[in-house]
């Protein structure tokens, strides 16, 4: 009984940078359909990086992505009444996601600045290996590392 997969949606590449990952990006900025404004939010967050770093601002967007993406992750799963944390490896597609979404978690959670400024910020902090998105990779990493026993569980 196999199950049907699901066809991934393609994403056509943004505007500016012609890349398919700020374009990602984007859409996870957005919120309730507001793509033009997530769009501003996210070129002015860029703009901003570029004055701030004078160095080109998608190397700092990757490099930051490359920072805060996983390489493992725990998930739950339960085994004879109990419940254990399994270390499991991130796949290439969820890395990127969870990266990107972390980025953004990091710089909603800021506070007193408009959104392309905290975005910005956040993501120079994780290119450069600091700020939120990182520690929550780390901190996911540690977990792990923690429950490293129960990896034979693993599925």
């Amino acid at each position: 009984m196999g199950r049907k997969k699901i066809a991934k949606r393609v994403i056509s590449p943004d505007p500016v940078y012609n890349n398919i990952v700020v374009s990602k990006f984007i859409n996870q900025v957005m919120r309730q359909g507001k793509k033009i404004l997530a769009r501003r939010i996210v070129y002015q967050a860029l703009d901003i990086i570029k004055e701030k770093t004078k160095k080109e601002p998608l190397d700092i967007f990757d490099k930051a992505l490359k920072n805060a993406s996983p390489l493992l992750e725990v998930k739950s799963k339960r085994i004879g009444g109990a419940t254990y944390q399994v270390p499991r490896e991130v796949r290439g597609e969820r890395k990127l996601t969870l990266a990107m979404r972390w980025i953004i978690q990091g710089a909603k959670a800021k506070k007193g600045k408009p959104m392309r400024a905290k975005l910005a910020e956040e993501m120079i902090d994780a290119a450069s290996n600091t700020g939120w998105a990182v520690r929550k990779k780390e901190n996911i990493h540690r977990m792990a590392e923690a429950n490293r026993a129960f990896a034979h569980f693993a599925w």
